[in-house]
């Protein structure tokens, strides 16, 4: 039997089925629940239990801890209600996006390999009218013939092209039809858009931006709108992946330093000991090599669980705050999406 949950700012009741969560019931009842990671990772749906009882399912001790527990603060991700709850969600006005959730089909009109495992997917919604999401937000995908997933938007809002960057997952029911027998003219059913990391457009200060592997997607998104919309202030981004062959999009942010020089694009390359041309290591390291003092900045981070949590930590002791940390974490559908498991990407 379910539960009935009132969201205190969207001034809505709620049923969330036994074994669901407080955000995935908000999601689909169409409320602008703001989150990012949906794993417990990333503290962007942290909330405030007003009445009530829930049972917290695992979460890393940055996105709430136990502290924060005692005072009664949950994360609707992780949150099934064990009664009947009031919740509302923290954060400032500025951290929902102001979107409506849409969907629509839409028309596969290009297909290409950016890498040797992740295809570049290019997709037209029939109504010829662009998708109004913000720059770093992502989309649910139902491709033919395989289950649902969520992909984050590479292109600009405004475009009505829709760009996606799909990693292949070995044994992926999505992904591995997206490698092997998607095609130009399928028809894709999408909804959305969805999640919290998405481009503070009010903010004025210095950016970071960290992707790894198909993380890259939602930070060209956010990097390309940036300087488009004309941001002058200094925009860091940094880009980690095992090595050379994993790299995409080079030419395209080298081509943007030349023409912006407020950017600097930073690739990492974790499982090479030299390469002529790139930075070695872990990209957590280079970053707090180059970056001691992060107070006043807003970072975004894409990519597979072990990169952000290992980066998360590092960040706030170069004096990051942490409501200036949005995470989007890229887990795979077909492992649970603890915060104890190291998960490939698959957004």
């Amino acid at each position: 039997m379910g539960k009935s949950v009132h969201i205190r700012q969207a001034d809505r009741e709620i049923a969330v089925a036994d074994e669901r969560t407080i955000l995935e019931a908000a999601l689909e009842q169409g409320i602008a629940y703001p989150h990012g990671c949906r794993s417990g990772r990333c503290g962007s749906c942290k909330s405030r239990l007003i009445t009530g009882e829930v049972d917290l399912l695992p979460h890393t001790p940055f996105a709430l801890t136990p502290e924060e527990r005692a005072i009664g603060l949950i994360l609707a991700c992780r949150a099934q209600p064990k009664t009947d709850a009031t919740v509302a969600w923290l954060g400032r006005e500025e951290d929902r996006a102001d979107h409506s959730v849409e969907t629509f089909q839409a028309q596969v009109i290009s297909l290409d390999d950016a890498t040797h495992d992740i295809k570049r997917v290019r997709i037209m919604p029939e109504s010829g009218l662009p998708l109004s999401f913000s720059a770093g937000q992502y989309a649910q995908l139902s491709f033919p013939g395989a289950p649902t997933r969520d992909y984050s938007m590479a292109n600009r809002p405004g475009e009505r092209e829709l760009e996606f960057h799909i990693r292949r997952i070995p044994n992926g029911a999505a992904s591995e039809r997206v490698a092997s027998t998607l095609a130009v003219g399928d028809e894709v059913t999408v909804r959305g858009p969805f999640g919290s990391a998405f481009l503070r457009q009010r903010h004025t200060g210095p950016i970071l931006a960290i992707a790894g592997g198909s993380g890259m997607a939602p930070m060209k998104a956010i990097v390309d709108t940036a300087l488009n919309q004309g941001f002058r202030q200094p925009i860091h981004l940094y880009f980690g992946v095992r090595e050379e062959r994993d790299l995409y999009l080079v030419d395209h942010f080298r081509t943007l330093c030349q023409h912006h020089p407020n950017l600097s694009f930073i690739p990492v390359l974790s499982q090479i000991q030299q390469c002529a041309g790139y930075r070695t290591g872990m990209v957590t390291r280079a970053i707090a090599e180059d970056l001691q003092d992060l107070d006043g900045w807003q970072a975004y981070m894409a990519g597979p669980p072990a990169m952000t949590d290992s980066a998360t930590p590092i960040l706030l002791e170069c004096g990051l705050r942490p409501e200036n940390l949005h995470v989007d974490v890229f887990f795979t559908p077909e492992a649970p999406a603890e915060p104890e498991q190291e998960l490939e990407d698959v957004k």
